[in-house]
């Protein structure tokens, strides 16, 4: 009898499903195998072992999932999930995923904005390193040692217990892990005076491709200049920090002082473009833009939130807003004195009432389905640039909108670009971030995510040229993506390598290439092991 070619198609995909499922299994029992046979002490290692088997094993995934655009379903998950809780899990995890051909994907925060830190097209495990969050704290020195698995609330949190006149420049949202926020740069409210967290990084610890462990000194300073701001995933397991700590007064301000469309917003943010790079260092003014309600009933209008710290009192931060800034019209009555572990706080959109305890608490925001883009303006955007974003945020989709610019300048314009993989320094006068909240729904999803491709369309004649600048933290795969089996040439990188680094990028395949030749730590942008004339080298 003949069997329809239907039935055909769907046995070969039972078959097809039903092999891929087997092979699954059995590489994750080898790996599992391999885990506990070649760890020091299998008992250890057993305890941070999660397989989907395991009870723990989905609240364990989705706990530093925070963006549930990639929390479906359909999402890809992993064959196993450790959180090592000693140096010689991530050890034996390396080698043996080398040896049963499995993918890593490394975990701090889960702020990754493409999901590339716990989710991969092709089978993979996850290390997070959630229970390796020690901080050490060394106030003679003004220096700190912070494991990778810390979040940028528990290393604020930490200092102040110390110290009330250290801090560290690193980044606004509490939650955000230290390793992947240092290894991309990590920009804060005090760049302008100190620059990046990564520019902050005095030494390192670092698991390599063989398992071994290694310092600045150990891993040289090629290795050591390439973790400092050319994204995490791609050179090794970043375990820890050692970083400068900065001084701050004991009491700094801050102030927000919101202005509607019909309170000149458009004129104010067009004249903060000249400013806002070129003020005094201890100043930084930022902006959250927004679509809100009109004072005319059933009317919408766009809001623009200038929102600042400054390292110093009222009384001195007043005369310098009135020089220049005076279009503003800030009062005192707008401003607040606190300290600046408060200031972290206000910063991150927390009440007064709130207790610093909340920098502990790795999940305190609500978890949304998002999609950003960021670019970079030399140049200030007149006014009527200005109301083609206006005309943007008006429709539908600009409702569930935000967009936040930080201004450079200071700190930021002295530093080389050469001087860490992180490019974007002198001749930018702010970044500009924008964010939608995705409706669910494929379709819905998919229309929001549009809306800022649009948006990143109209922004082409304002923003950065030849390239088109990116960054790193701020992961585009719009921009492109790597071949998953790794092949990636060093043409097809570049695509998307140059936007991030700029001329840094050729060091960074330079030195991916010499440290990890058969391309083991690699994602969808990690640095490809090539050389710089497209030549593979691994696999």
């Amino acid at each position: 009898m003949e069997i329809p070619s239907s039935s055909l198609l769907s046995l070969s995909l039972v078959l097809l499903f039903s092999f891929v499922l087997a092979t699954s299994a059995d590489v994750h029992e080898n790996f599992v195998q391999c885990l506990t046979s070649h760890s020091q002490n299998a008992t250890s290692i057993s305890q941070v072992i999660y397989t989907p088997n395991n009870s723990s094993y989905t609240s364990v995934l989705d706990f530093s999932i925070r963006n549930l655009r990639f929390l479906t379903p359909e999402t890809p998950k992993p064959l196993v999930i450790i959180t090592p809780s000693h140096e010689s899990h991530i050890q034996v995890a390396i080698i043996c995923a080398r040896n049963h051909g499995l993918q890593i994907r490394i975990r701090s925060g889960g702020h990754d904005h493409e999901g590339l830190s716990y989710v991969s097209h092709v089978p993979f495990f996850i290390l997070d390193l959630i229970n390796l969050r020690s901080i050490s704290v060394d106030v003679e020195s003004s220096s700190a040692w912070v494991q990778a698995g810390a979040t940028i609330g528990e290393l604020y949190y930490s200092i102040a217990e110390k110290s009330k006149t250290l801090a560290f420049p690193a980044g606004i949202c509490p939650t955000v892990g230290v390793g992947g926020h240092i290894s991309g740069g990590g920009y804060g409210m005090i760049l302008r005076k100190f620059g990046l967290a990564a520019d902050n990084v005095i030494n390192a610890r670092i698991i390599d491709v063989n398992g071994g462990i290694l310092d600045r000194e150990s891993m040289g300073e090629d290795l050591f200049w390439a973790i400092r701001g050319g994204a995490g995933g791609s050179f090794g397991v970043v375990i820890a920090w050692q970083i400068n700590l900065v001084p701050v007064p004991s009491i700094v301000t801050v102030f927000k002082a919101s202005r509607t469309l019909e309170q000149n917003a458009t004129m104010l943010l067009h004249r903060w473009q000249y400013i806002a790079d070129k003020i005094d260092n201890d100043l930084v003014i930022i902006t959250d833009i927004t679509r809100v309600n009109s004072s005319e009933e059933g009317n919408k209008t766009v809001q623009v939130s200038f929102i600042s710290l400054f390292l110093g009192r009222v009384d001195e931060l007043f005369p310098l807003m009135q020089k220049n800034f005076p279009e503003l019209g800030l009062v005192k009555e707008d401003c607040r004195e606190m300290s600046w572990i408060e200031s972290t706080l206000y910063i991150a959109g927390f009440s007064s009432e709130t207790s610093l305890d909340v920098l502990l608490d790795r999940t305190p925001d609500p978890r949304i389905s998002f999609k950003v883009k960021l670019d970079y303006v030399k140049e200030p955007i007149s006014e009527i640039g200005l109301e083609g974003i206006w005309k943007r945020l008006n429709e539908e989709e600009g409702a569930a909108a935000r967009i936040l610019t930080i201004p450079y300048g200071g700190k930021m314009s002295e530093i080389p670009e050469p001087e860490t993989p992180f490019p974007h320094r002198a001749g930018n006068i702010y970044h500009i971030a924008y964010a939608v909240t995705l409706e669910e729904g494929v379709e819905l999803s998919n229309r929001y995510i549009d809306w800022t491709r649009r948006l990143y369309s109209y922004l082409a004649p304002y923003v950065s040229k030849s390239p088109r600048e990116a960054y790193a933290n701020y992961r585009d795969l719009d921009l492109g993506q790597n071949n998953d089996k790794g092949n990636t040439s060093y043409a097809q990188a570049s695509i998307w390598g140059v936007k991030y680094f700029k001329n840094n990028f050729k060091r960074l395949v330079h030195v991916k290439t010499i440290v990890d030749p058969s391309n083991f730590f690699r994602h969808e942008q990690s640095i490809p092991a090539v050389s710089p004339w497209g030549k593979k080298r691994g696999n």
